[in-house]
């Protein structure tokens, strides 16, 4: 195992090993985990719990993340899920939480920070978020929602893309 962490490099390794430099081993730990933001209403309620049609389920997903200390490699990343279900073309009851974390992420930059902050910050983060969807459904009455798994390597491939389509111009 020794032998392969000395043969990989990390981005201006070479550099530094010829100045002699050691590179300080990467860095990733979760610092602190909390609700930023909570939200729930149920316009539905009470009439809702009459019906007996299931309603129709949205979930939507957000990444945002900003640092905090660059010299302490501290970040904040936070994951937004918002749940709304809706019967008839009115809604049922909204669920929205902001869940966040402080992680400590050092000696990796650019796309590896980019790749860490995008997808395994928000994975990390996903267990809490859904518990917090779950319980907030579940004390409004409604049967509690387990929220699926969620591919974040995949997102964060569509959002490269979507950010990309706008810079190319159009074809003729």
């Amino acid at each position: 195992m020794a032998e392969q962490n000395e043969n990989q490099t990390t981005p201006g390794a070479e550099e530094a090993g010829q100045r002699g430099e050691r590179l300080p081993d990467p860095v990733f730990s979760l610092e602190k985990v909390y609700i930023k933001d909570a939200s729930y209403e149920a316009p539905g309620a009470p009439r809702a719990f009459l019906q007996s049609e299931t309603p129709q389920i949205e979930v939507q997903l957000r990444v945002e993340h900003a640092v905090l200390d660059s010299v302490q490699g501290v970040y904040e990343a936070v994951l937004t899920i918002t749940v709304t279900a809706a019967r008839e073309g009115k809604t049922v009851f909204l669920a929205e939480i902001h869940q966040g974390g402080l992680f400590r992420i050092q000696g990796v930059s650019g796309e590896i920070l980019n790749k860490t902050l995008e997808i395994t910050c928000p994975h990390m983060l996903l267990p809490f978020a859904r518990e917090a969807v779950s319980d907030f459904i579940g004390k409004g009455g409604f049967p509690p929602l387990l929220l699926q798994p969620v591919n974040f390597e995949a997102l964060y491939e569509q959002k490269l893309v979507a950010q990309q389509a706008p810079a190319q111009p159009a074809q003729a």
